[in-house]
């Protein structure tokens, strides 16, 4: 058994995939905007993940924009009958490099043809929806329109299956009602937990929960309890983080990102490291003390 197995699995649908998965956003340039500092590197990293055993890789046509897509495809096109690519739709880029929401039919509907070109596809895996009433955090609002738009070019066999990000849970109550949905994605880590009770319920339900910025994103996670947890399990603090989540609800499937292998190898190591209870409940104090 490799290390990732260790992970465990879980379902997206009607797909099984290891519960230590990859993440590409990194793989575009600063600030998810541009081609990547090193283009080989990127390469590099994404064959050495399908190498290590991940079978459930994320990304959006909207990284780059157009970048990531373009990346993967390069690096593993044809793609393994095991792979799950998850894209994301709802958003476009500035020129500037801004995020903006695009929720309207044409958008959408441009949107999943993009990632089919980009991704060398002629159906993707599963597309969420990046919910933007609030670029910053979910935001109560109806998603019956666009969601209605993504049922409908799954209902031509463009997508297979559906999913939400950054979403509510009144927003997954109301989505299901349209169509399935087998996985959401919203923010969370051991410092930012306030989708605990959306995390069981979901769990409850067998929908998969796959948390954006699992180290913290853009401003990682930095806590004298997390590095003292680490330092007496012989672990990164990141591998820690990956390990807690893994450990927080069966449903949990991870995708921590990075444009380096060294980087993504202790990330993936992760899937093998175990925390004893007490670990834990230094862990879980970090939810009380975060601002």
């Amino acid at each position: 058994m490799s290390t990732i197995d260790q992970s465990g699995t879980f379902t997206i649908g009607d797909r099984r995939v290891k519960r230590l998965g990859y993440g590409a956003m990194q793989l575009a340039g600063p600030g998810v905007f541009g081609p990547p500092r090193d283009h080989d590197a990127a390469l590099a990293v994404l064959r050495e993940a399908v190498a290590s055993g991940v079978n459930h890789i994320d990304t959006s046509d909207f990284y780059g924009p157009h970048v990531t897509n373009r990346i993967i495809r390069e690096a593993l096109h044809p793609y393994r009958d095991d792979l799950v690519i998850v894209t994301k739709i709802g958003a476009r880029r500035g020129t500037d490099g801004s995020w903006i929401p695009a929720f309207s039919r044409e958008e959408l509907t441009q949107a999943v043809h993009d990632n089919l070109r980009n991704l060398g596809l002629d159906v993707l895996d599963v597309v969420n929806l990046r919910i933007t009433f609030d670029l910053h955090g979910p935001a109560e609002g109806s998603i019956e329109e666009p969601l209605a738009v993504l049922a409908d070019l799954q209902r031509q066999g463009l997508v297979r299956q559906v999913g939400l990000s950054n979403a509510t849970s009144k927003q997954v109550a109301e989505g299901r009602g349209i169509t399935e949905i087998v996985c959401v994605q919203n923010q969370y880590n051991l410092a930012h937990r306030a989708d605990d009770a959306l995390i069981d319920e979901l769990a409850g339900k067998g929908i998969a929960y796959v948390p954006f910025f699992p180290l913290g994103g853009f401003t990682p996670l930095q806590s004298s309890t997390l590095s003292n947890v680490a330092a007496r399990l012989g672990a990164t603090p990141m591998q820690v983080a990956l390990a807690w989540l893994l450990r927080r609800a069966p449903n949990i499937l991870l995708i921590p990102g990075t444009s380096s292998v060294g980087h993504l190898r202790e990330n993936l190591a992760a899937a093998g490291l175990m925390l004893p209870d007490d670990a834990v409940q230094e862990l879980n104090s970090m939810a009380k003390t975060a601002v």
